[in-house]
């Protein structure tokens, strides 16, 4: 087997600002792993968040596609990856994207597609996608939700954590009006404390708004969990909950996890903490970066698996290069094709 890769540029339609930062674009590497004439894709983005940039990510993919090559057909690299195998393991965005490059080769090769490598059966996954409003007027907000209801989208994921939290109800209120049939959901991204949040939550569930995730800033689970106790809304851990551990300290003490696959190391990792979870009262989330269809769609296949998903990533790109998943009608569908079911929208990409 041979790997290469490509760094490329992901500008979004519009800059999206959350409670700590504004990004109007990031950097993704795109990983492809080839044996035998055909060809699987991955991909890493960059996140000054989790402390990785292009030039990081391009050297440790190096890394892993040297660990890669060591194996005689990416089935025995998927599965030793799987089992964990390899001890020095990469940062989760790396093995993410290594495993959705092995994942897409190998349902290639098998002539299916990635759900039913994991064993899931009927139709392909699909599911109702939230639609991410960053924090911006009320106006503004009103007006981007109204537009995403026509589109078809009937969940919308509020950003909130701005200075004044007045701005944050002022927001959520113009959108419960402009879109009164929507699920509501809010992601304060850790901006507030307990107290701001005991004072704030009752207000937002009066709204209508279903579910709130990550309100408490990262760092103090046993915090979070207090606050789902007594929160009148579902409380959905995210920077809390990044690998199984954190989900294992959680479980039944939260509402909801937010899994996503650059967080927790992929697609397996994500099956075992929605394992882990099940039956504790705590419900897997399914999200994602901001990233391109490559990135967005092993999650698509497991999307069946989420009450709740929010995988629109490739939705806020200007120009997506990938296409496969849907969404822009606010459903996303995992393919019926073989591997991840994606292409590359240049006509000059072979289908390998």
């Amino acid at each position: 087997m041979k790997a290469s890769q490509r760094t490329v540029r992901l500008d979004l339609t519009e800059p999206l600002r959350i409670s700590r930062s504004t990004m109007a674009a990031r950097e993704a590497v795109w990983l492809t792993i080839e044996h035998e004439g055909r060809r699987g894709h991955g991909e890493a983005v960059t996140s000054v968040y989790y402390g990785l940039d292009a030039d990081t990510l391009g050297r440790l993919l190096r890394a892993e596609s040297q660990w890669v090559a060591r194996f005689v057909d990416p089935e025995t690299a998927l599965e030793a990856l799987r089992t964990g195998t390899r001890k020095a393991a990469a940062p989760p965005a790396v093995s993410a994207a290594v495993e959705s490059a092995l994942l897409d080769l190998v349902g290639k090769r098998a002539g299916v597609p990635v759900h039913q490598l994991l064993g899931h059966q009927g139709n392909p996954p699909s599911a109702a996608t939230a639609r991410t409003i960053g924090i911006t007027t009320p106006g503004r907000a009103g007006a981007q939700a109204a537009r995403r209801v026509r589109d078809g989208f009937s969940v919308l994921k509020l950003k909130a954590g701005a200075q004044d939290p007045a701005e944050d109800l002022a927001r959520v209120r113009a959108v419960r009006a402009a879109a009164p049939h929507a699920r509501l959901m809010l992601d304060p991204n850790g901006a507030w404390s307990v107290q701001e949040s005991e004072r704030l939550l009752p207000l937002f569930a009066e709204l209508g708004v279903e579910a709130v995730e990550q309100p408490l800033p990262p760092g103090d689970p046993e915090a979070l969990a207090k606050l789902a106790e007594r929160s009148p809304l579902p409380v959905i851990a995210d920077e809390d909950a990044v690998g199984f551990e954190d989900a294992r300290r959680l479980a039944g003490r939260v509402q909801g996890i937010n899994v996503k696959l650059a967080k927790c190391g992929g697609v397996s990792a994500a099956l075992r903490i929605a394992e882990l979870i099940a039956g504790t009262g705590t419900e897997l989330m399914l999200g994602c970066l901001t990233a391109s269809t490559l990135s967005i769609a092993p999650a698509v296949h497991l999307a069946d698996r989420a009450r709740w998903v929010d995988l629109d990533g490739h939705l806020l790109l200007a120009d997506d290069p990938w296409t496969g998943i849907g969404g822009t009608d606010g459903t996303v569908r995992a393919s019926s094709g073989p591997g991840l079911g994606v292409r590359r929208r240049d006509a000059a990409e072979a289908p390998a």
